[in-house]
């Protein structure tokens, strides 16, 4: 499911119109050199209103990744361009709104399955798919201004940095 988008197409209003939105900018399509996937709160169904559409990438060549971003979505409202190092690190990152959607395109190189937003979704989707009752939770938890991982690590009881536990908590439970 979470490598396929058509699952959004019979979700809710949200996600049927961020199907849509990723269809008609045809962006899986012209970025599937770097294995693109849609990831964050909006395919687990415990988004809010300012929730972006999050596609991960691998990315190797920076600097043609840039050009090609550019080329593709620059003239688009609020587009912007960053590249910082994250956990030691180097990413990229892009964000523009298309449709009232803000998306955030973010590449490191590294396997997209490998990278934290990835396994995160898959650890979060096994939680809410073992406690349906967590999705009001989270969603609550997240309109009181916690991160998602955040959230989930709250209900779990976890401390410590949230983006680490959570992927601890995966991999001790073999989520992932």
């Amino acid at each position: 499911m979470l490598k396929n988008l058509r699952y959004l197409k019979s979700g809710n209003e949200k996600q049927r119109k961020a199907f849509k939105a990723i269809d008609q900018l045809n962006i899986m399509e012209d970025l599937k050199i770097y294995s693109p996937i849609l990831c964050g709160t909006i395919p687990l169904h415990v988004d809010t209103s300012s929730s972006d559409l999050d596609i991960i990438m691998e990315v190797h060549d920076f600097s043609g990744f840039r050009e090609k971003i550019n080329f593709l979505y620059g003239a688009y409202p609020q587009f912007r361009f960053k590249q910082k190092i994250i956990r030691n690190k180097p990413i990229v990152k892009a964000n523009f709104i298309y449709h009232n959607f803000e998306f955030e395109l973010f590449g490191q190189a590294q396997a997209v399955t490998q990278q934290y937003a990835y396994l995160h979704m898959v650890i979060e989707k096994y939680l809410l798919d073992k406690n349906p009752s967590w999705i009001r939770e989270i969603i609550a938890l997240k309109e009181q201004g916690f991160k998602t991982e955040q959230a989930f690590c709250h209900m779990l009881g976890l401390t410590g940095d949230p983006y680490e536990a959570l992927i601890d908590y995966g991999l001790g439970k073999q989520i992932i």
